[in-house]
């Protein structure tokens, strides 16, 4: 079984125009997601997926692998699926779908998605991660489990996806609605490993009509539920902090510069 690390990269965004090639750590952010992608014993190969020149460039002056895909995809996924249908890989071969802006992702977090992959029935052929809220965390506002931005997902007894959601799921009914213990939320981590034959069945499908929750949420996961795929959720311990804004790319850099403090 091949292991293929696919990172998806775009110029463009709304937040954070230009987000791959920010390099106030003396590296682009880009490189720094590679490097954390390719320390990953069980990943054979890491690929940048983008559709521009400047972040193909940037990918190849550090020596990583890059590739063009088309500027029609919507989704991360769909760029993936294509570097996939090219490389002409087998059904059970797996690809992972890593987010262009973890550069702290532990690599060992990826090797323990491939390994769960691994050992899912055959009718799992798409396996993410999620982590439990902090308890000492906030209770309510950015962060908690009723922050918006914090998806979170609800499990079968056997460790798939129910459902995902922007909203508090499970509603806490006892408690009018508060949040009193966080740790009983499970948040979503965006990143994904796909048996290569799914990725062509799954791309595309927000846009279908029979999926309306994938579009009222913009959580593209939906849709793959939506039509009977199985989601196996791999839960970790913690989660790496992703870059969504300039303040959130300030905040790296400075924990960039205090490591090789320490490191000196």
């Amino acid at each position: 079984m091949t292991a293929i690390a696919v990172i998806p990269a775009r110029y463009a965004s709304t937040r954070f125009p230009g987000k791959p090639l920010a390099n106030q750590t003396g590296k682009y952010l880009i490189q720094h997601v590679y490097e954390r992608a390719s320390a990953a014993r069980s990943v054979d190969r890491v690929i940048v997926a983008t559709d521009d020149d400047r972040i193909l460039k940037a990918v190849a002056s550090f020596g990583g692998e890059a590739v063009m895909t088309s500027e029609r995809h919507t989704t991360g996924t769909d760029r993936v699926a294509e570097v996939a249908e090219a490389l002409g890989l087998h059904d059970d071969d797996l690809v992972l779908n890593v987010q262009g802006d973890e550069p702290e992702i532990a690599p060992g977090v990826l090797d323990e998605l491939i390994e769960r992959m691994a050992d899912a029935p055959p009718t799992v052929r798409i396996a993410t991660l999620a982590t439990r809220f902090d308890d000492a965390g906030p209770c309510d506002g950015p962060g908690s489990p009723l922050d918006p931005n914090c998806v979170k997902v609800v499990l079968d007894a056997e460790g798939c996806a129910l459902y995902f959601s922007r909203s508090l799921i499970p509603h806490p009914r006892n408690s009018q609605g508060r949040v009193e213990r966080p740790s009983e939320w499970l948040l979503h981590v965006g990143v994904y490993a796909f048996r290569a034959d799914v990725l062509p069945k799954i791309a595309g499908l927000p846009g279908d009509k029979v999926v309306q929750p994938s579009t009222i949420e913009s959580l593209e996961q939906l849709a793959w539920c939506a039509h009977g795929f199985r989601i196996r959720v791999c839960e970790i311990h913690d989660a790496a902090v992703g870059i969504d804004t300039p303040e959130d790319y300030a905040a790296f850099v400075k924990r960039v510069a205090r490591s090789a403090s320490i490191k000196t």
